[in-house]
């Protein structure tokens, strides 16, 4: 028995969101007495994959096989399978990203394993098995049960901290039993942007709506992202009115992210807007009406003209990057 833990990397590196997702299962598996395994698909380091057993695993199993340097959601989520029923998982732990989403389904279907996503805390019980989840766009909790032998869970991006362990990390290679059938779906090519933070990724986002008033006015807040490393967001009428590109749009039909810190500047704050950021660690906002909703959910708010206060801000942050050097 163990609790297995799909851990993505992004050109042979891991992330934040890994080694959260690594000590969620360490915690988990001391609750019920077992242990951690986490699996790699594609080609990484053996020094990288140690780097799981910082936060808990105690054995890594790496597949490395040059069909599977691509996402195919078939063949991913049969390997996953494989390496599950081999080691006898009974809690299965993805992230809640466009690619846990679209394999943990299909590995809970074939494991006939209940399926909840976006989990946002440990378990509160083991008997009946129960763990908590946000809904309606972040307002509210749901506790919810998985009665079924296996389970799936989705974990959101930020809602569990940090741990690390004096553990050292076991590195097993394993060989999955594939077919051409499992590569029905073919990947031609990948594109990746490149050259700037990538809101997905982003631990910081910078984000102007209708108070920016127009294009012309973008160029403090690009300096804002610019000196904090962060990524460049936008509100769907900002997008819609093309001051920004779509690619940027956050909210619910557009992007939705979970970022470290937030920055709403010149946005009202709309339910739609919220439900795609309401899972940011810390949101700031910047708006001169002092009802905008956005002050509701924002852990910090500054009442005023965002075009006064950014250049403040601005020259602020860069005192301070200053002051750490």
């Amino acid at each position: 028995m163990s609790v297995l833990v799909y851990t993505e990397n992004w050109d042979g590196k891991f992330k934040k969101l890994n080694f959260e997702q690594v000590s969620y299962a360490s915690e988990i598996a001391k609750n019920i007495n077992t242990s951690v395994v986490a699996v790699s698909i594609g080609n990484v380091e053996e020094t990288e994959l140690k780097k799981l057993g910082d936060y808990g695993a105690a054995k890594v199993i790496s597949v490395n096989e040059i069909k599977l340097n691509k996402l195919t959601n078939q063949a991913y989520a049969k390997v996953i399978s494989q390496v599950a029923e081999k080691e006898k998982t009974t809690i299965l732990i993805f992230a809640n990203n466009y690619t846990g989403k679209a394999v943990a389904p299909r590995v809970s279907v074939k494991l006939k394993a209940g399926l909840v996503s976006g989990v946002t805390a440990l378990p509160s019980n083991y008997e009946p098995f129960t763990v908590r989840k946000k809904v309606f766009t972040g307002k509210a909790f749901a506790d919810v049960v998985i009665k079924s032998p296996v389970k799936v869970l989705t974990l959101a991006q930020n809602s569990f901290g940090l741990i690390e362990t004096e553990n050292k990390a076991q590195i097993e290679k394993f060989v999955p039993e594939l077919s051409d059938e499992d590569f029905r779906t073919k990947v031609e090519d990948v594109h990746k942007i490149t050259g700037k933070v990538l809101l997905n990724d982003a631990e910081i986002v910078v984000s102007g709506g209708r108070g920016m008033k127009g294009p012309e006015n973008w160029g403090p807040l690009e300096e804002l992202a610019d000196v904090l490393g962060a990524a460049i967001a936008c509100s769907r009428p900002v997008a819609d009115e093309e001051w920004r590109p779509h690619e940027e749009h956050v909210g619910q039909t557009g992007k939705i992210i979970a970022p470290n810190l937030y920055f709403a500047l010149g946005i009202s704050g709309a339910i739609q807007h919220l439900g795609g950021v309401s899972s940011s660690k810390y949101i700031v906002a910047i708006n001169k009406d002092n009802d905008a909703p956005i002050f509701e959910a924002a852990d910090y708010g500054i009442i005023g003209d965002v075009h006064k206060i950014l250049p403040e801000l601005i020259s602020a942050v860069k005192e301070m990057k200053a002051a750490e050097n």
